[in-house]
């Protein structure tokens, strides 16, 4: 069978580096070989970091695979791999169901739906301990930023909550077929001890996307948009940007919000 064609709707960028594909796949961790733990790679493609992980006796791995070109090729070359390789969106797949012992996740992401993806790993915080990826470069470097850096945004907070997070290396653009335009990185992120956040954790959510939605303003302005006026109450977090404040900020202005507005 032919290799598979890129497709550009689906953000395909196929890896051909084996040594960039072997530093992807050393980066995660696992089990024992004794006892395993379950691993999903997300968009395999074909199969140049599956191979790897495909190796380790300290993994049982799974896929996940949208393109059904990818499917024909991966059954035909890594037939032992093919009753765990799921067809589908992983955006739509039932982590808890598929994997209710938890699941590490591994990908070299499409582009196109990367910050989907993390959003998915934060809904299922609790079933995913470990998370390594492959990403464009200025989205590693923002999830990965303190506060206080204009890259720092929204999903740098949300993560940043959960996890630990590492920006581990970047990739220049020859590696791939067809080379993207612009950069990627490996990112990794692990579970921190937080089980649950000191405060309303929706409210939180809702107060960390206020505040970025109008970035160039200073806090009061953003948080009256979107929860009105407080009463003519003021925070002293008021005067300072969202990208300013850290996580601790962020639940400490969260309950201050959950007091002086009736939600």
């Amino acid at each position: 069978m032919p290799e598979v064609r890129a497709k550009k709707a689906l953000g395909q960028h196929f890896l051909v580096d084996r040594n960039i594909a072997r530093k992807i796949c050393d980066a995660l961790g696992g089990g024992t070989s004794a006892d395993r733990c379950d691993a999903l790679e997300v968009g395999c493609g074909m199969g140049v970091l599956t191979q790897f992980l495909l190796e380790r006796d300290d993994l049982t791995l799974y896929g996940a695979e949208i393109d059904t070109e990818s499917v024909d090729y991966l059954h035909e070359h890594f037939p032992a791999f093919a009753p765990r390789l799921i067809e589908g969106d992983f955006l739509k797949m039932d982590l808890q169901s598929r994997f209710p012992n938890g699941v590490r996740i591994i990908g070299n992401f499409p582009y196109n739906i990367s910050s989907q993806i993390f959003f998915k790993i934060l809904e299922n915080r609790d079933l995913v301990p470990e998370c390594v990826g492959m990403i464009q470069k200025e989205v590693a470097v923002r999830l990965a930023e303190p506060p206080g850096s204009k890259e720092y945004g929204i999903l740098s907070v949300l993560l940043q909550a959960w996890y630990d997070i590492e920006y581990l290396f970047t990739v220049n653009e020859t590696v791939f077929n067809p080379p993207p335009k612009v950069k990627s990185a490996v990112i990794r992120l692990r579970r921190n001890a937080v089980q649950r956040l000191d405060c309303d954790e929706r409210l939180f959510v809702r107060v960390v996307k206020a505040s970025f939605g109008q970035r160039r303003k200073m806090l009061r302005n953003s948080l009256r948009t979107a929860f009105g006026d407080f009463g003519g109450a003021e925070h002293p977090f008021f005067t300072q940007r969202a990208e300013q404040l850290s996580v601790a900020d962020f639940v400490a202005l969260t309950n201050w919000v959950a007091a002086h507005c009736a939600q």
